[in-house]
C-alpha cells in the first residue's frame, strides 16, 4: 500500500522556522523525484521544491527561494522541507508528492504563521 504521510505542519511566528517531513512507503522511494506543494485558502496548489532522485538537483518557487531547503534520505525513504525565516503569505497546507509515471500524494499538513 502507497503511503505518503507528512508532518510537522504547525503554528508559527513570523522569521520563524519549521521543518516538514513526508516518510514513504510501498514504493521504491529511491526511484521517484519528490516535490512538496502546498495550498493555501481559495489557492490553487502551487509547486514549492522539487529534487531529483539522488539529491544532486533541486528547484524552488522563487517565492521561498533562499529561505526554504528541500532534501531527502532515501535510506529512510523520507523527504523533509526546511522552512527559515517564515512569512504570513507561507500560510498553507503543504503537501508532498511521489513522481515516476505514477504520482502519489499525502494527506497534506498545515503550517500556519501568525503573530
Amino acid at each position: 500500500q502507497v503511503q505518503l504521510v507528512e508532518s510537522g505542519g504547525d503554528l508559527v511566528q513570523p522569521g520563524g522556522s519549521l521543518r516538514l517531513s513526508c516518510a514513504a512507503s510501498g514504493f521504491t522511494f529511491s526511484m521517484f523525484v519528490m516535490r512538496w506543494y502546498r495550498q493555501a485558502p481559495g489557492k490553487e496548489r502551487e509547486l514549492v521544491a522539487f529534487i531529483n532522485r539522488l539529491s544532486s538537483i533541486t528547484n524552488y518557487a522563487d517565492s521561498v527561494k533562499g529561505r526554504f531547503t528541500i532534501s531527502r534520505d532515501n535510506a529512510k525513504n523520507t523527504v523533509y522541507l526546511q522552512m527559515n525565516s517564515l512569512k504570513f503569505e507561507d500560510t498553507a497546507v503543504y503537501y508532498c508528492n511521489a513522481l515516476n509515471g505514477n504520482s502519489y500524494w499525502g494527506q497534506g499538513t498545515q503550517v500556519t504563521v501568525s503573530s
